[in-house]
């Protein structure tokens, strides 16, 4: 993938493939995409135009021609650049993979996003597995950054990052594979404190998000949590951190709860959920949600 990409497959037109087409065509990449769904190609052109729209607020105006087939083979032909997106299925993408891998030429770099399965059980039927990484983006990818790599071959990897970088993306490269990646280990680890404190009756959903919001959260969009805790030592960073608070921290760790899903902590999530929301319908709470990432990447450069 020594050349720039200028097109890119996209396999699987849900939100997820949905936004990466929108992002690629903003940078004026062409897009071929394929789903075998009935609405793939309704969904996929509306919601091109949608993020498209948000894009150009962030002066990404490209022209990139968007093309769809049901057909894999016509998707991925002169393709170089693939990025999968099927469902979260091992068995589904395990098949998926091998057919893409026998019908692509060896040196195109295969994508595919999972939010939990291991890549090296996803791509144990394909004859070229180290082309096939796994590239696993927050959703929605044109408008959040992030993009967590893992690879067997570490040309490949860096290849794809250099990819990901020159569409305004963020990757990350992970030295071994692990269930969740990075990010969904971190929000799992958070939400699970969340749970339990709604399990345990110590707030509302509402109070225990805004905690988040108007706290941690804050600070995270500005910095992780280890240099967030290096500015917590003060002069002597987190060295000074460890030695003076460490053992605190230790204290919070063995606090921590282990929540279950049970009828009693489902219907308090449910009813918490719907009196923050406030009668207001998923469309509207995605809307007001991309407002607040389009300035905040407004204001990205400020504060990297």
């Amino acid at each position: 993938m020594s050349d720039p990409v200028k097109t890119v497959a996209i396999v699987g037109c849900g939100t997820v493939g949905a936004s990466w087409a929108a992002l690629f065509l903003a940078y004026g990449i062409d897009v071929q995409a394929t789903d075998p769904a009935p609405e793939a190609e309704r969904y996929l052109r509306d919601f091109a135009v949608r993020a498209g729209a948000q894009l150009a607020e962030l002066g990404l105006t490209g022209q990139g021609r968007l093309g769809f087939t049901p057909r894999l083979a016509e998707a991925l032909q002169g393709a170089d650049f693939v990025q999968e997106n099927a469902p979260e299925k091992e068995e589904l993408k395990q098949a998926l993979l091998a057919e893409i891998d026998d019908l692509l030429p060896p040196a195109v770099i295969v994508a595919g996003s999972t939010s939990s399965l291991l890549r090296s059980r996803l791509v144990v039927r394909c004859r070229h597995p180290g082309r096939h990484i796994t590239a696993h983006p927050f959703n929605p990818p044109h408008l959040v950054p992030l993009v967590e790599l893992v690879g067997e071959d570490a040309t490949v990897v860096a290849q794809a990052a250099d990819f990901y970088r020159r569409v305004g993306r963020r990757p990350v490269v992970l030295g071994r594979e692990m269930p969740g990646h990075i990010a969904n280990r971190l929000a799992s680890a958070v939400w699970r404190e969340a749970v339990y404190l709604v399990e345990q009756g110590v707030a509302s959903v509402a109070d225990i998000d805004a905690a988040m919001a108007y706290g941690p959260g804050m600070r995270w969009t500005v910095m992780g949590p280890h240099m967030t805790y290096h500015l917590g030592g003060g002069p002597g960073g987190i060295a000074h951190y460890l030695d003076h608070l460490g053992a605190s921290q230790v204290r919070r760790w063995q606090s921590l709860g282990s929540p279950s899903f049970d009828a009693a902590t489902r219907a308090a999530l449910v009813q918490g959920v719907d009196e923050e929301a406030a009668g207001r319908p998923v469309e509207e709470l995605e809307a007001a949600r991309d407002a607040a990432l389009i300035a905040l990447l407004k204001l990205r450069p400020q504060i990297s």
